[in-house]
């Protein structure tokens, strides 16, 4: 396999990709946006002149995001470092907040750490225009494709999954995907078995073997605040009100620039190293059955990505409000709560549809900072 039709750009082909960009309307006012003070000539002529991918990271991508971090977090740590060995390549599995921030603000973290950054999975749906593609392709993204036709669908598996097992244990670069298709939209956090699948497809019989060559290592996203929770619940009532309803690529840009620029709060990101051999062989010996093997790895990945949530004042005032109790009262301040539901009435009243059901939507937005801590309760026994 070539992987051509899926696999991030070369460095090689970076001065042609520069050239494109820079020649794209929208990609040039977008970055012009993000450098202000820089003027477009300027701003075309610096991009020329990059040539690697690492360069472009550097001198553009990493500024940005350091004044991200500064401007729209109150700080984006990094914990578990010391249970993985930075020289090595993992295979990272986790939750999945954001479209494009929870990859990329990975990135930063490692980068700030002296470690290489991953190259990450993303959805042929979000390749909306060419430049789109470009940019993302050229920053070590690789391409699922979300709607095969049944005849390609396996074929499309085969390739994805030969390719990640590429990256991680041909090229020694470590891989981050979403432990489902698509984003958990209330926060719930379950591995999907069909990923497992995927991946398997590539590796021998044996499946531990198999699993062991791809250095699994699930990772643990956690936002203070989510600023496309609104987009979410809203999505919520249109699929309520009509099941027939599909979101349109305006509805993916509105969630990505509304990531890209929203505030977060607090953010960490945590590992606890990767699947032990030993993990492994007790899955293996616990059952024959592939299908139930398959449940039980992913049990065992969303066990790591739930006990690892930084849990937040605001995910516990969540759930007592959800819930109707106050278990958790004691862990914040009366102002708090008070400010936590200010900030839920907002986001309610940002959801621009005719028919707004603003007690189904505040349900929604409570269900998505309340589950967190609801995973966390149960991966940690408590």
């Amino acid at each position: 396999m070539n992987f051509d039709d899926i696999r991030s750009y070369s460095d090689s082909e970076i001065p042609a990709v520069m050239e494109r960009l820079t020649g794209n309307k929208q990609f040039i006012n977008l970055l012009s946006t993000l450098f202000p003070l820089m003027p477009k000539d300027i701003l075309r002529q610096q991009l020329r002149s990059v040539k690697t991918t690492d360069e472009f990271q550097q001198r553009f991508a990493y500024p940005y995001l350091k004044s991200v971090e500064g401007e729209r977090t109150r700080g984006i740590a990094f914990r578990g470092v010391e249970a993985i060995d930075k020289s090595r390549s993992y295979l990272y599995i986790s939750n999945h907040r954001d479209i494009i921030m929870d990859a990329v603000l990975l990135c930063l973290v490692m980068l700030d750490h002296g470690m290489k950054t991953v190259s990450s999975a993303i959805g042929d749906n979000l390749l909306i225009y060419q430049w789109i593609e470009d940019f993302v392709r050229m920053n070590r993204c690789f391409v699922v494709k979300r709607k095969p036709s049944v005849r390609q669908a396996l074929e499309a598996s085969q390739e994805l999954s030969a390719y990640i097992r590429h990256l991680v244990a041909g090229e020694g670069r470590s891989v981050w995907i979403a432990q489902r298709e698509g984003r958990a939209k209330d926060s719930t956090d379950r591995t999907q078995e069909s990923l497992l699948k995927m991946l398997m497809l590539s590796g021998g019989r044996d499946f531990e073997d198999n699993l062991a060559a791809l250095h699994v290592c699930p990772l643990t996203i956690s936002y203070e605040y989510d600023p496309t929770d609104y987009l979410k619940a809203k999505e919520f009532q249109l699929k309520r009100d009509d099941p027939a309803y599909k979101k349109q690529p305006q509805d993916d840009l509105d969630n990505m620039s509304t990531g890209i620029m929203g505030f977060r709060g607090q953010v960490n990101y945590a590992v606890s190293g990767e699947l032990t051999a030993d993990e492994l062989h007790g899955i293996a010996s616990a059952t024959d059955n592939p299908k139930e093997r398959m449940c039980l790895l992913a049990q065992a990945i969303d066990r790591r990505i739930h006990a690892n949530y930084v849990i937040y004042n605001v995910n516990r005032i969540a759930y007592d409000l959800l819930h109707g109790e106050g278990r958790f009262a004691g862990e914040y301040t009366d102002g708090e709560r008070a400010d936590f539901e200010h900030y839920v009435s907002r986001q309610v009243a940002k959801v621009d549809i005719e028919q707004r059901d603003s007690l189904f939507l505040r349900t929604k937005i409570l269900e998505m900072y309340a589950n967190p801590l609801a995973n966390y309760l149960r991966a940690r026994g408590l």
